[in-house]
């Protein structure tokens, strides 16, 4: 089992960067393929991004983040970051680090086996 604490979230202005960090417990992290996704205000939890166990694998949320966020792991500080760039309003939402066991490139809520609380992150026109 693995917890996850998510940091680093916060207010910023278009245009703007913020970096995301999610702790986790444990010493199997580097087992674990790690994603972000987030939730804005009445809509769907989305997928953001993904890499895997050893970290030379990424993708991305097709369109919307591409080019802006950029997903890496610290395999000795068992912490996974999402640096964002270029912010956008449409950017705000909670942010969440999940883990899974299992399979490659998965970008569904169900694929994950363990979440963090999330970290709000608002970007103001």
């Amino acid at each position: 089992q693995v917890q996850l604490v998510e940091s680093g979230g916060g207010l910023v202005q278009a245009g703007g960067s913020l970096r995301l960090s999610c702790a986790a417990s444990g010493r199997t992290f580097s087992m674990y393929n790690m994603g972000w996704f987030r939730q804005a205000p009445g809509k769907e939890r989305e997928f953001v991004a993904g890499i895997m166990r050893g970290g030379g694998t990424t993708y991305y949320a097709e369109d919307s983040v591409n080019g802006r966020f950029t997903i890496s792991r610290d395999n000795a500080k068992n912490t996974v970051y999402l640096q964002m760039n270029s912010l956008k309003p449409e950017d705000t939402a909670v942010y969440y680090c999940a883990a899974t066991g299992s399979g490659l490139y998965k970008r569904r809520v169900v694929d994950y086996d363990y979440w963090g609380q999330g970290t709000q992150v608002t970007v103001s026109s």
